[in-house]
């Protein structure tokens, strides 16, 4: 009988309920598709950023780690000391490559070579754009990269042959690309790293390490600090322009998030609570009624807070997959890629909404004021 009496009250205000319910299913959408967007936002994110290149450099300790800086003075570490425990800690959570750099003569001029992995290269630095081919393989002793600076300075085309000479020792390669960074890089010459080795006599030597390292600031963080203990001879360091950027971008986003949902929340309360004072007035005659027949106000009150209730839990779950689908539009939109629906969302939209329904509860107390009497006599 109770909830019988619910939908008849339901049924009986459709007109007024309908804007009640329509606010309340347009927050969940908006809620729903903001905690959607919070939750996938991290990984949107460190992926946008991961395009930014290394975000962890591994040196010796007397030398700056930032890239490209070292050169054939520089400290040098030993291979496997490094790289072994760096596959340990990293695994396939980061993209890493050691790196060796000389100054090398081409046709006369003074050139930066860089011993690299060149089949990891563009894992590490995505933005690249490369006119011609890359090199896919570690082993390719006769392929190069060449920047596109360097390569105008040389005249040097795809296919080009460039010969290099260091003190006494010489080596040739054909170019297989062209890179334009934007940055320094663009100054240099790639070729992988055991022919730099070779080149320059450095066997088993690399000048530093790059990882990109994937997940959130805090797990970038946590990787450093396991290589820094791992490797306590050597300078690990994170590249704190990417790490600092990102957590502060990721921060501010969620502040805003945040900052949306409690406003949209209260607007949605509001709405909710003119919609039920509004009720409350004209179910006047209905609650002296209800009175007159000996039912308590505790029970009538009770009434009304089940319809709220059932509006608000109606609205949310509505608006959740309203939400869902917001969400994935606006990650289109934002990260040209989808956000998946997060089904913890639903609840938590949902139990919102009842709350945020509940507002409507505050007029409905001033029924317990009613007296049957006048009621009964027209007043």
């Amino acid at each position: 009988m109770f909830w019988r009496l619910v939908f008849q009250l339901l049924r009986g205000n459709r007109a007024r309920l309908t804007v009640a319910i329509l606010a309340l299913v347009s927050g969940a959408a908006v809620i729903s598709g903001l905690l959607n967007l919070d939750l996938g936002v991290e990984y949107q994110l460190t992926q946008q950023f991961r395009t930014l290149g290394a975000n962890v450099v591994i040196a010796a300790k007397s030398v700056d780690p930032a890239p490209g800086t070292a050169h054939a003075n520089s400290a040098l570490m030993d291979e496997d000391a490094v790289l072994i425990p760096v596959q340990k800690v990293a695994g396939s959570n980061a993209s890493f490559a050691p790196f060796a750099f000389i100054v090398a003569r081409a046709q006369a001029t003074q050139v930066v070579v860089v011993g690299t992995w060149l089949d990891q290269i563009q894992k590490l630095n995505p933005t690249w754009k490369l006119e011609g081919n890359w090199v896919s393989s570690r082993d390719d002793q006769t392929q190069c990269l060449v920047g596109r600076n360097t390569a105008k300075q040389l005249r040097l085309t795809t296919g080009s042959r460039l010969q290099l000479q260091y003190l006494t020792r010489a080596s040739a390669c054909t170019v297989s690309g062209i890179v334009d960074s934007g940055a320094a890089d663009d100054n240099q010459v790639f070729m992988n790293l055991q022919v730099v080795q070779t080149l320059a006599d450095l066997h088993g030597k690399v000048s530093l390490v790059q990882l990109s390292v994937g997940g959130a600031p805090k797990s970038i963080a946590m990787v450093a600090e396991q290589l820094s203990e791992a490797l306590p001879q050597f300078q690990v360091r994170p590249i704190r322009e990417v790490t600092e950027a990102e957590g502060a971008l990721l921060g501010r986003i969620r502040l805003l998030i945040v900052s949306m949902i409690i406003l949209i929340l209260a607007l949605t309360a509001l709405c909710v609570l003119a919609t039920m004072a509004a009720l409350a007035v004209e179910r006047r005659a209905d609650v002296g009624l209800m009175k007159a027949l000996g039912g308590s106000i505790s029970r009538i009150v009770g009434f009304f807070v089940a319809e709220v209730g059932v509006l608000g839990a109606c609205g949310g779950l509505i608006g959740a997959f309203l939400g869902a689908a917001l969400s994935y539009w606006m990650g289109l939109r934002v990260f040209d890629t989808a956000i998946s629906p997060q089904w913890e969302v639903f609840p938590v939209t949902i139990l919102l909404m009842t709350i945020v329904a509940m507002a409507g509860v505050l007029p409905l107390r001033m029924l317990g004021e009613v007296k049957p009497a006048i009621i009964l006599r027209g007043e």
